[in-house]
């Protein structure tokens, strides 16, 4: 399900991405320590659940030779991940086609996605462990939303293709709120409707906006190494980074809390 709720006031005020002060800044850069218990964990969608930048690359490069971007040159990884990865379509508009028309720039992106949707029908493959996560999640009974940029289309078809349709209690589109990542609030938005607070939460994010959106809501994230480099996410904000959800960092610190009964 999707939600258009208007976030809880109360809520919206816990961090303001603009304002958030440097302590807590450092609080959360240093660990996942102050959770406690964990009531709730959520996921980005593309990156984090499933390995689709690559798709979202490969869309992007061939669109933008078709116009002659970059004088016909195509656009390579590293140009993908400093100007692409993680940023919202209407960023995107002005960053990749500051010269055109909003609604043309738009268009551009919606065909866009259109391409990605189709690639992704062929060869979307979850991050490794995924299911393993899940499960642990499920087994614990914690309450979970995935939270994304991406248009609701896409977020449809990525969490159907992955079978997740009945994991997920909430799914925060972007769309749906007043700013997009790398602003708290589609991260505030999820809080609200799961009725959880984000001293007791925790974020699974691969982009750069997601862990800042993540922080900004007052919640450590996880950094998903899967396109991105660690040492990014790091000066992000996370609090810890994994390959994927096989990593023996993450299993570590989750069985700690569960062992000793002590914050993530």
């Amino acid at each position: 399900m999707s939600i258009d709720a208007p976030i809880d006031e109360s809520l919206s005020s816990v961090v303001e991405y603009d304002e958030i002060s440097c302590e807590m800044c450092l609080q959360l850069n240093a660990s996942l320590s102050f959770i406690a218990p964990l009531e709730a964990v959520l996921f980005d969608i593309d990156g984090t659940l499933c390995d689709s930048d690559p798709l979202h690359y490969y869309a992007f490069r061939d669109m933008l030779q078709e116009i002659g971007f970059n004088d016909g040159t195509p656009i390579d990884e590293e140009f993908f991940i400093d100007n692409i990865s993680g940023k919202h379509n209407e960023e995107l508009c002005s960053v990749l086609l500051p010269d055109w028309e909003f609604e043309k720039a738009m268009q551009f992106m919606v065909d866009k996605e259109a391409l990605f949707r189709r690639l992704a029908a062929e060869q979307l493959e979850p991050i490794s462990g995924l299911n393993n996560v899940c499960k642990w999640v499920e087994d614990l009974g914690l309450k979970r939303a995935a939270v994304t940029n991406a248009p609701k289309s896409n977020a449809e078809l990525l969490i159907s293709m992955l079978k997740l349709q009945d994991f997920f209690e909430v799914i925060v589109l972007a769309e749906e709120c007043a700013r997009p990542k790398p602003f708290p609030d589609p991260y505030l938005k999820a809080l609200d409707a799961l009725k959880v607070s984000p001293n007791h939460t925790f974020v699974f994010e691969d982009s750069v906006s997601g862990i800042k959106a993540a922080n900004g809501a007052g919640m450590p994230a996880v950094g998903m190494a899967t396109r991105n480099p660690e040492q990014m996410l790091r000066d992000a904000g996370a609090s810890l980074v994994i390959k994927d959800y096989n990593d023996p960092k993450l299993w570590e610190n989750l069985q700690e809390m569960l062992l000793q009964k002590l914050p993530l």
